[in-house]
């Protein structure tokens, strides 16, 4: 048995309540491994467990822990977790300390590993084999971003080319994904449209040699962006944001653009068909959609391990011998600040990484 801390986040009583614990974990059996955690990542999809929309401004803090206000409607939103205390962090590197005596988890004994064991904010975790990446001579701070960003990046253009599509939108684009997926467009020649908000966020992608980009914040951004899809013929897009007008700002555009090359008007809109995936939820406002695109849209949302699943293994092993050979350039993160267990639940550390800032991501290292 081994023991060590742990992050575990617990809703109860309209009160959210994250802390380090100390936790046995228990010998790996079969296909498990144990793994000694040295860095991991925190991305959006692993504040919905972690602080949510909880008031974090106004909560207790104190060394290793913190107690916030979960307000309504999110804290009945979440009844199924009332009163368990759950692990966080989705992935993460380290070292296998030991292994079950599968083959797979025989193999990897000793070695670095990427993994996503889904309690990455802690010493060691118990991880599935079949779900590690060897890192070979690649860095535990170079690996901890192997499989979400990059997986799901990949995703994207999978999911673009078993529809058919010819190119591709994306919000939000100057995060370290959307830099992922710029990259992985270059290599792919796949036209890709990148939206942001900021000037900043234009030259950032301009410097990685990115084509189409759209400066939401711009007087005629509208313009812009129909230029875009006339450019690219973009009608499938992608978006972390999911509140406010994002979705209906694309479908607005794919839509004006259709119209014009339609020969004759009809009450409907365009048969053009418009898809737009959600994936994640920066804004947790209410989606806003607006009756200004006829019928020919579909909103979806678009989660990874599903993708994973419909896309069969002989995808899956593809796309991970991708990332593993592009870790370092194509699928490269890079982190605002480290900071250990207890500095990851400081006042100053929650408050900063949970406004999720573009470019200032935040690296836990467990052992520091």
């Amino acid at each position: 048995m081994t023991i060590g801390k742990q992050i575990f986040s617990t809703l109860a009583d309209g009160r959210l309540t994250v802390e380090i614990q100390e936790t046995e974990f228990p010998q790996p059996t079969g296909n498990q491994v144990l793994v000694r955690m040295e860095a991991a990542p925190i991305n959006p999809s692993d504040l919905a467990l972690l602080t949510s929309a909880a008031d974090l401004e106004n909560a207790e803090y104190t060394a290793g822990r913190f107690v916030a206000t979960m307000p309504e409607p999110f804290n009945s939103a979440q009844k199924g977790r009332h009163g368990l205390a759950l692990p966080v962090g989705n992935e993460g590197a380290g070292t296998v300390l030991a292994a079950g005596d599968n083959e797979v988890a025989q193999s990897l004994l000793g070695q670095r590993v990427a993994c996503v064991p889904g309690n990455a904010f802690s010493q060691y975790c118990i991880a599935d084999a079949n779900m590690c990446l060897p890192l070979r001579d690649v860095s535990s701070e170079e690996g901890a971003s192997a499989f979400v960003n990059p997986m799901t990046a990949l995703g994207f253009v999978e999911t673009a080319r078993m529809e058919k599509q010819d190119a591709i939108i994306h919000t939000a684009a100057a995060s370290n994904l959307g830099q992922m997926l710029v990259r992985i467009c270059q290599e792919d020649q796949l036209p890709l449209v990148n939206i942001v908000r900021k000037q900043e966020h234009v030259d950032l992608l301009h410097n990685l040699g990115a084509t189409h980009i759209v400066n939401s914040s711009d007087d005629d951004f509208a313009e812009q962006l129909r230029a875009a899809i006339r450019t690219t013929g973009a009608y499938c897009g992608f978006d972390p944001i999911g509140g406010g007008q994002a979705v209906d700002n694309c479908f607005k555009a794919m839509e004006r653009v259709a119209t014009e090359q339609m020969s004759e008007y009809s009450r409907y809109g365009s048969n053009q068909a418009k898809r737009m995936y959600i994936y994640g939820r920066l804004d947790l406002s209410p989606t806003i959609l607006t009756p200004a695109y006829g019928f020919g849209w579909t909103l979806s949302g678009w989660l990874l391990t599903p993708f994973l699943q419909q896309a069969g293994m002989e995808t899956v092993l593809r796309m991970r011998k991708r990332v593993l050979a592009g870790l370092t350039s194509t699928f490269a993160s890079s982190y605002k600040r480290r900071v250990s267990l207890e500095e990851m639940l400081s006042k100053e550390a929650v408050l900063d990484y949970s406004a999720m800032k573009t470019g200032e991501k935040y690296l836990v290292t467990p052992w520091s």
